[in-house]
């Protein structure tokens, strides 16, 4: 939520919200390495009993990744705790939670509401690259407009997100990460201008 984001995410954390560097590269850039060849997969909204398959699946897919401080399962425990999860997809194939993905709101300084950070992101190591990343991405987008949402930020590899439409917007800044890896898709016809301030859940460590 690491390729040639890695060295920009190690770089630049986001001090302003008590971040350490490469923080929040270990929860987005997660993304960089899922899946890209389809398979039958159910997407759907998550359940109550999910919620530890998606804990011990999140701590999976990040336990060894050089870029992760091992705390993404606990921003999410602390995002659905504040009841900020607003948009929190599984991927499930033959029972098993195989993938999760994370959507929450976002503060923009203009003051623009109704814009959302994507991340964490989630597929389980053995299944990865076989389209459960993909589907997640283009589910939990579209779950987002039908919210009405206005647009969605995250960090990440502009070379992989700009086929789900994602760009760099001048008009956009996360404090602390080179502005070509601060990416983000208008969801409508609006527009936002500022710093944009991920939830506090993201400084969860337990």
């Amino acid at each position: 939520m690491y390729g040639r984001t890695e060295s920009a995410s190690s770089r630049f954390g986001l001090l302003a919200h008590g971040w350490t560097p490469m923080r929040l590269g270990g929860i987005v850039e997660q993304m960089h390495t899922l899946a890209r060849y389809p398979m039958p997969t159910t997407i759907r909204p998550e359940a109550p009993s999910d919620e530890d398959p998606i804990e011990q699946l999140t701590r999976r897919a990040f336990l060894s990744h050089p870029y992760s401080q091992q705390t993404e399962q606990f921003i999410i425990r602390a995002l659905r705790a504040d009841h900020a999860l607003s948009v929190s997809l599984v991927a499930e194939e033959d029972g098993r939670v195989i993938g999760h993905i994370a959507l929450s709101p976002v503060g923009i300084s203009d003051g623009a509401a109704g814009w959302y950070g994507l991340g964490p992101i989630s597929v389980e190591p053995k299944c990865q690259r076989r389209g459960v990343g993909r589907a997640l991405m283009e589910r939990g987008l579209a779950e987002l407009r039908s919210l009405g949402a206005k647009g969605c930020v995250l960090v990440g590899d502009p070379s992989f997100y700009s086929r789900f439409g994602f760009a760099s917007n001048p008009a956009l800044v996360l404090e602390g990460v080179p502005q070509e890896y601060v990416l983000s898709l208008a969801l409508g016809a609006s527009s936002a201008r500022g710093n944009v301030q991920f939830h506090p859940a993201f400084q969860a460590t337990g």
